[in-house]
């Protein structure tokens, strides 16, 4: 109740007062927008003050030209002490580099500004006694209505031709005990958590689907719009989103900002947004792009990340270990860009 009431006094503040504070990592790529009290846009690391989180960043270039994924971590998100927003974004396209630049940008504070708008009005309707019951929902509203004005915002945007391009986007937001996590595209999230046999062993628990275009109800939406699914003879098990008078543009994902050719033809922004409450058994979340996940299994990233001596190295022991992966099990085939996020819930154990 007490963390509401804080809670929305802070979200208030934040649209008026915001300082960034840049954690240890090659630096950010843009100013601060109000949103929290320090962010991350790059590898590198961040711990938070106030709560026993602790942020491990790292991407890694792959082989078909520039890095097209982003990311952002953002401690104190909504002027809370014990509330994190982290972000990770894959562009896709000719200029999907700068999608995922635009909507990592445009999505925390749009989601903030929603939040706020939602707990402002919940309060006022159902008084702060009710507010603690619908918490969730408010962050699932606040999460759709966020990103269809991220996705329409973009596609006014005149700079930035997101007709052909587009991007992912994986994000959570933990506040207190309570984690929402909201998917658009084929980026995971896996839970590390303590297994149930007392071995000692971290679990994987996968948190979000991967929405590729050949899910059942991803393809039935698809098809419903005209849209068609199919794989090309030369990568088969690849679905991809095609429209239906031409050969493009071979989606690989049902979900995601930009790509406005095919939003027409079952495409969408809207994401699948979940919660869990973190307990005391729950240690990290992982948050990575597809390059890792199509090379790296839920189970072994699970075990390089508990396992790592120094959780600065986490993010990228992991990156690396799949990079590695690549040039093992997809010969011929161009290195995906590879990134992670590594949220650690709680303080390490004395050494």
């Amino acid at each position: 109740m007490r963390h509401l009431s804080s809670l929305l006094q802070g979200l208030a503040r934040s649209l008026s007062v915001g300082k960034e504070r840049k954690g240890s990592g090659s630096g950010g790529d843009g100013d601060g927008d109000g949103t929290a009290a320090a962010v991350l846009r790059t590898s590198g690391t961040l711990c938070g003050e106030g709560s026993e989180t602790f942020s491990a960043v790292y991407s890694r270039r792959g082989e078909k030209g520039v890095n097209q994924d982003r990311s952002i971590v953002c401690e104190g998100f909504g002027s809370e002490e014990d509330s994190i927003f982290c972000g990770i974004f894959d562009g896709h396209g000719q200029w999907g580099h700068y999608v995922a630049k635009a909507v990592r940008e445009s999505l925390p504070p749009a989601l903030l500004c929603r939040w706020q708008e939602a707990v402002a009005l919940a309060s006022l309707i159902e008084g702060e006694k009710k507010l603690c019951d619908c918490q969730f929902d408010l962050w699932r509203q606040s999460y759709l209505a966020a990103c269809a004005a991220v996705d329409e915002e973009l596609r006014g945007n005149r700079r930035l031709d997101a007709v052909h391009s587009g991007c992912t986007a994986l994000s959570v937001v933990k506040q207190g005990e309570l984690m929402v996590v909201a998917n658009v595209g084929d980026s995971r999230a896996v839970l590390g958590t303590a297994s149930d046999d007392g071995s000692g062993r971290v679990a994987a628990v996968q948190l979000t689907v991967d929405f590729k275009p050949n899910l059942p109800q991803e393809r039935e939406r698809i098809r419903h719009c005209n849209g068609q699914v199919h794989c090309l003879a030369d990568e088969p098990g690849v679905h991809r989103v095609w429209r239906p008078d031409r050969e493009s543009p071979g989606l690989a994902m049902s979900r995601a900002f930009g790509d406005y050719c095919v939003k027409d033809y079952g495409v969408i922004s809207a994401p699948e947004v979940t919660q869990r409450r973190i307990t005391s058994r729950d240690q990290f979340i992982i948050l990575a792009t597809d390059g890792v996940w199509d090379v790296v299994s839920n189970e072994e990233a699970v075990q390089i990340v508990a396992t790592v001596p120094k959780r600065e190295k986490a993010a990228k022991r992991l990156v690396e270990f799949a990079h590695r992966a690549w040039r093992r099990k997809r010969r011929g085939i161009a290195v995906d860009d590879c990134s992670a996020i590594c949220l650690f819930f709680h303080s390490p154990p004395p050494s």
